[in-house]
Formats: structure tokens, sequence, C-alpha cells
């Protein structure tokens, strides 16, 4: 089993939710609204003539435990709903999990899932 987890920007969210429920491979997700910086290190707006810089972006950060077998579709589906081609579409990581245990049955492994 595998965790993937994806910061993408806010206003891709929509497209890459509705691809990945499309797939139909996963049976639960987790999405959450962060803050932070990667390579694009900030941007500076103006509001009324002054000129001010935002550090940390706001992204959101979506995560699913999946099957090692599912992992490359879900990554590829990720990549072609979240891309833009600028500075800050965010990253995909992939993480190994060892062991899941639903809590309500007490099953254990994939049947956890």
């Amino acid at each position: 089993m595998k965790q993937i987890k994806a910061i993408i920007r806010p206003e891709k969210l929509s497209d890459v939710r509705s691809a990945l429920e499309e797939l139909d491979c996963y049976k639960g997700i987790t999405m959450t609204e962060v803050l932070g910086q990667g390579n694009q290190k900030g941007i500076v707006r103006s509001w009324r003539g002054e000129k001010y810089e935002i550090d940390l972006i706001p992204k959101v950060c979506i995560e699913l435990v999946v099957r090692d077998e599912d992992v490359n579709r879900i990554k590829d589906t990720i990549i072609k709903n979240a891309q833009t081609g600028e500075v800050g579409d965010g990253k995909i990581f992939v993480i190994n999990i060892d062991e899941v245990i639903r809590i309500r049955t007490g099953e254990e492994g994939l049947s956890a899932l």
C-alpha cells in the first residue's frame, strides 16, 4: 500500500477531484487547506498602490492510501488535471504504508481501506 500526498493549487481541486472519482480506485480521501512555499518563494501583490509580499501561498493537500498497482494511474491523473505549466503547480509524494487498521471493525491491511 502507498500513501499519495499531492499539494496542488486550490483552483485545480475541482478538476483533480472529479478526475480521481472517475478512476474509482480508492475508498477514502482527505483534503486539507495548507500554506507553504517551494521554488516559487512567494508572490508580490499590490493593494491601494502599496506592494506587499505573501511568502506562504495557499494550497490544497490531497491524501489517499491506495493499492500499489493503482499508484501510477492516480499520479498521472493528478498531474494531468493539476498542471498549468506555471511555477507553483505543486508536488506529489508517494509514501510506503506498512499497516492500516480500520478502528470500527479492527480489519487490517487492504480490507481496511
